[in-house]
């Protein structure tokens, strides 16, 4: 993302408002891109990291790692930055051709379906709660063994409870606690961790982050 005076103005705001945190560097580096996306602060404590999400996530896009997305709207929102950068392929689940099913939604269909294909990719789901229930499932099954999900989609119905099981894999994840979250939140999540993984993996060699 190319900075300007506005947008230097409006992080510096956000690190004041912050003030002191627990955070690592790279952690707070998309912290601070969520709230400068929603303008919510309240993200500063439902953001939550696993042991390893961060590097695990910077080595598959470094590897061109397939990214799987649930709604346009996150592969929309992080298109621009992966063309710039590692280019890596990525497919959204409610565009990709499935058989009718009534019993599961086209996004959580269609997750299921690149998922099988692609097990050690990187998961994306910021709208569609179905999708993030049959991505764990999967997971819990051990069909598949992703790199990294980044789960942040808002819901009244069980919401909590997918995320409570996102939480309990031994998946390496970046999630968003509660009912809160969206497509534009997820996009942020991502487009943060592609930049710090451009600066460690793409122009300056392996360097930890």
């Amino acid at each position: 993302m190319e900075w300007h005076t506005t947008d230097a103005q409006s992080l510096g705001i956000i690190d004041q408002e912050i003030g002191e945190h627990t955070f690592s560097p790279a952690e707070y580096e998309i912290v601070r891109r969520v709230i400068y996306a929603t303008a919510d602060f309240e993200y500063k404590s439902l953001i939550h990291f696993s042991e390893q999400a961060l590097q695990s996530g910077a080595a598959a896009l470094a590897a061109r790692t397939t990214i799987i997305v649930d709604v346009p709207m996150v592969q929309v929102g992080i298109a621009p930055t992966i063309q710039h950068t590692f280019a890596n392929p990525v497919y959204c689940s409610m565009e990709t051709l499935t058989r009718p099913q009534k019993e599961k939604s086209k996004a959580a269909w269609g997750i299921e379906t690149l998922a099988r294909r692609y097990p050690e990719g990187i998961f994306v789901v910021g709208q569609a709660q179905t999708a993030l229930s049959a991505l764990i499932e999967l997971v819990e099954t051990e069909v598949i063994r992703p790199a990294l999900i980044i789960g942040t989609p808002a819901g009244f119905v069980e919401a909590d409870v997918a995320k409570d099981r996102l939480n309990d894999s031994l998946v390496p994840h970046i999630r968003i606690e509660g009912r809160k979250g969206s497509a534009v939140v997820a996009a942020a999540i991502v487009n943060g961790l592609v930049e710090l993984a451009w600066q460690a993996y793409g122009q300056e060699g392996q360097v930890m982050i």
